[in-house]
This record gives C-alpha cells, structure tokens and sequence, in this order.
C-alpha cells in the first residue's frame, strides 16, 4: 500500500479530489493538518471525503451573495450570527461539511459568542450559500446535518433548497425571507456585478430592499 501525505497532493482551482474509506479519526487529522486558513472546502459523508479548490469566480459570487443577506437581514432588522465556511461535522452520522457562507437567524440566540461548533448540542445553521454545488456528496451531508435552507448558485441562477422529510426539494421562496422574490433578485444582483461592480450592485441591491418594504 502506498501512503501519501496531504502535502503531496495538489488540487487544481475548479477541480475535486475524493477519497474513499476515510475513518472519522484520519478524517479529523486531515482537517487539522489543512488547517483553517486554506482555500480548499471539505465535505465528509459516511467515510467518503471530497476536497475541492474553488475557482476565483466562485470565490467572488460566494462574497457578493453573502453581503446580499446582510444587507437583507439588515434591512428587515432579523438578528443574526455569521459564521462564513465553519466545518459542521457530527461524528455519530459521520458527516461533515464546509459552507461558502452559512448564517444562524432562527436560533442566532443560542450561538452568541460561540467559538467552536457542537453539533451534539448546537443546531445547523439556518441557511447555508453554496456556489456551484454539484456534489452528492455536499447535499448528503448537509441533509444528514439537518441544514433548513440551502440557497445554491449555479450557471448565474439562484435555486432555493428547502429540507423536507429529511430531503431537499426546491422552492421558489425563501422561508427565512418569504414576502421577498430572492431568486429573481439574487440572480439579477449577481449578473449585474460583473458589469456595475460590487460596492455599486451592492448599493443598488439595497436600495431595491428598503423599496420592497417600503411597498
């Protein structure tokens, strides 16, 4: 048999590696010997792990998407905690996962000055935003983790993900902010930044927000 280590090993931007047979144990070796500054995502599912390397577009979309939910959060007033690209992972399901950007609203109380989750006592984040998911292996996990609303961005569209009966099926409305059209809004916001830029979309984006309340 032969072992390689994690140095070793080089994952291309927009690319994926997946390795198979991986015991929780070195599973949590892997994670601490990457490290927490890293631009690699991981996600863990039934001793199957995938670790990619976003593209920098992807890295862009995940940032302009994510300051879009603060301006909506902001706007509506709706308490918060961020909590970016944590790794959630719960070892009696053996499943882990990384978010581009996850978001507690629902249960915001509970994680005030949390540094460190625990998914035997601490919930899922309330959304999670990925860009690109195509992964069986993501959603897998994430539905095992028991994450409510995933909004995903792919081919320039938002789709909403909703969990149901322990599976996700797509919804044309956000639960978290259901008097508002998320996905034509995020999907117009995102495209337009590639010509407007992002300090001016997101100033836009804002001013379209307090419009809707207003109406």
């Amino acid at each position: 048999m032969v072992t390689l280590q994690l140095r070793q090993i080089s994952v291309p931007p927009g690319h994926r590696l997946l390795l198979h047979d991986v015991k929780w144990q070195e599973f949590e070796a892997i994670l601490e010997e990457l490290g927490e500054h890293r631009g690699s995502r991981i996600a863990y599912s039934q001793e199957t792990l995938e670790i990619r390397m976003p593209l920098p577009e992807h890295e862009f979309n995940k940032e302009i998407i994510g300051d879009m939910v603060r301006i909506l959060i902001e706007e509506l007033e709706i308490d918060f905690e961020p909590f970016g690209s944590t790794t959630f992972k719960e070892k009696s399901m053996l499943q882990g996962i990384e978010a581009d950007k996850s978001f507690y609203i629902q249960n915001y109380a509970l994680m005030i000055g949390k540094k460190r989750i625990d998914l035997t006592i601490d919930p899922p984040p309330d959304l999670a935003i990925e860009v690109d998911l195509t992964s069986k292996i993501q959603l897998d996990a994430y539905e095992a983790l028991g994450v409510p609303e995933i909004w995903r961005y792919e081919n320039k569209r938002l789709q909403i993900n909703v969990l149901e009966d322990g599976k996700y099926v797509e919804s044309e409305i956000s639960p978290i902010f259901p008097n508002l059209p998320i996905i034509e809004a995020i999907s117009q916001y995102c495209e337009q930044s590639q010509t407007a830029g992002t300090s001016q979309t997101l100033r836009l984006f804002r001013k379209w927000v307090r419009e809707q309340i207003q109406n």
